[in-house]
């Protein structure tokens, strides 16, 4: 598992930078840069969030990816040791990307 650090403050599992999810999909099937990758997990806070079973955030969190050009994957599964997703105020997942993508 990854260390995970969330930068997307409007996200409803975002607590303390760290994600409550659990578990989280980074999109991006053709990725070839950050900019192309996405959370498919973000949530926008509010009452249609269900902001997860944990009562804490986890800092260290299994992260699915179908950034496949992605160095860090591995059969659809992220191992990179730390993970930062970006997109400070996104309004939807678009707005969101994966800071640690390093193209293969």
């Amino acid at each position: 598992m990854a260390q995970l650090t969330c930068g997307v403050i409007t996200c409803g599992y975002n607590k303390e930078k760290c994600c409550c999810k659990g578990d989280i999909m980074v999109g991006g099937n053709y990725a070839e840069e950050e900019k192309e990758t996405c959370c498919d997990s973000f949530r926008p806070q509010g009452p249609d969030c269900y902001a997860s079973s944990f009562d804490h955030p986890c800092q260290t969190i299994s992260i699915d990816c179908e950034a496949t050009n992605c160095k860090y994957n591995s059969n659809y599964k992220c191992y990179a040791d730390t993970v930062s997703i970006e997109g400070g105020h996104a309004k939807d997942n678009e707005e969101t990307l994966c800071g640690t993508f390093e193209c293969k």
